[in-house]
């Protein structure tokens, strides 16, 4: 800071010294926030204009589920944020899920899927809805007879997949490359880290300042996709002990994985089970700091935050939607 003294700027706000350049690690903040510039494919399944192509039919194709009734993106919806507008979502023969389905936007920078996390990957996780009996309820080896029996689809296989053709892995191979290209569009909040100042509004850049700071919200909802992918307590009243369920650990009891909030303005409900019907709602229930219990994380806690400090929050979480690609229907193989 030069020979600028610390007792000059006591009183001056983060978001001062940071739109004049005096906190030093102003750019640094910035650039944690910046865009990749490619979507990372892991080796065991590199992409392909192809295989995305046949990904994208398999994702929005009926016959993956036994009834012909349900898709993919019957959960995973474009026009809601590619999850569902319920609070939980709608399965097999009209049944109520116990959960509301997370977005699929940006997976390609998971490292582990399902609100519990059981699936380690994006090929795993494409498998289970298509086979759980309360969702798509369809052996996976039901869906390779189906589409082998489509001879555009074996041609489509044969190609994207040579010597191989239709099987289960290949099938989750397919739909996991489509998922991986779906990215949240540039929004007004990267063009600003960019440097255009006039991107979002002076409430948005006070919002920005109170996320990193005295709200505490960058302790998980960190870095560019604003979700450091672990998994947290957050003191909900539930009866769902999300990966405790699968661990059987109490420090695991109720802790759901953290959420992206790119594209957050369009996919309410929020929370595992739809708890809140919009964003003021979610901010009220962090600044309470949740229920308190055992599991509860230790990176909740009380925050007093006035009405017009809620009002920045909620105008920087808005910077945070893109503008989207438009998504067109695949021609499905007939």
């Amino acid at each position: 800071m030069g020979n600028i003294k610390y007792t000059a700027l006591k009183g001056i706000s983060f978001l001062m010294l940071l739109s004049v350049g005096l906190l030093a690690n102003a750019s640094s903040l910035k650039a944690e926030y910046k865009r990749p510039s490619s979507i990372p494919f892991p080796a065991d399944n590199p992409y392909s204009v192809e295989k995305a192509a046949l990904g994208k039919m398999l994702f929005f194709d009926p016959r993956l589920s036994k009834n012909h009734n349900m898709t993919c993106a019957t959960c995973h919806n474009p026009s809601f944020g590619w999850e569902d507008a319920t609070a939980t979502s709608i399965g097999a023969q009209n049944s109520h899920l116990d959960r509301h389905s997370p977005t699929i936007i940006n997976m390609a920078w998971g490292s582990s899927f399902f609100w519990d996390g059981r699936a380690r990957t994006l090929e795993e996780q494409a498998l289970g809805p298509i086979e759980s009996a309360v969702e798509m309820n369809l052996p996976i080896d039901e869906a390779v007879r189906r589409l082998s029996e489509v001879q555009s689809y074996q041609a489509w296989f044969q190609r994207v997949f040579p010597q191989e053709g239709i099987n289960s892995k290949n099938i989750r191979k397919a739909i996991a490359t489509f998922e991986r290209t779906i990215v949240s569009g540039q929004a007004p909040f990267d063009l600003w880290v960019e440097g255009n100042e006039s991107a979002i509004s002076e409430s948005a850049k006070r919002g920005f300042a109170l996320f990193n700071g005295k709200a505490e919200c960058a302790s998980c909802h960190s870095g560019w996709n604003f979700t450091d992918n672990k998994f947290h307590d957050i003191g909900l009243q539930t009866a769902d002990k999300g990966k405790g369920k699968l661990t059987g650990l109490a420090k695991d009891a109720f802790a759901f994985k953290t959420p992206s909030l790119r594209n957050i303005s369009q996919r309410a409900p929020y929370m595992h089970q739809g708890q809140f019907k919009d964003l003021r709602s979610v901010l009220v229930h962090y600044i309470s700091g949740g229920i308190r219990r055992d599991s509860l994380s230790e990176l909740m806690k009380p925050v007093p935050l006035t009405l017009s400090e809620l009002d920045d929050l909620e105008a920087f979480l808005m910077t945070l939607t893109g503008r989207d690609a438009a998504v067109s229907l695949p021609i499905l193989p007939l």
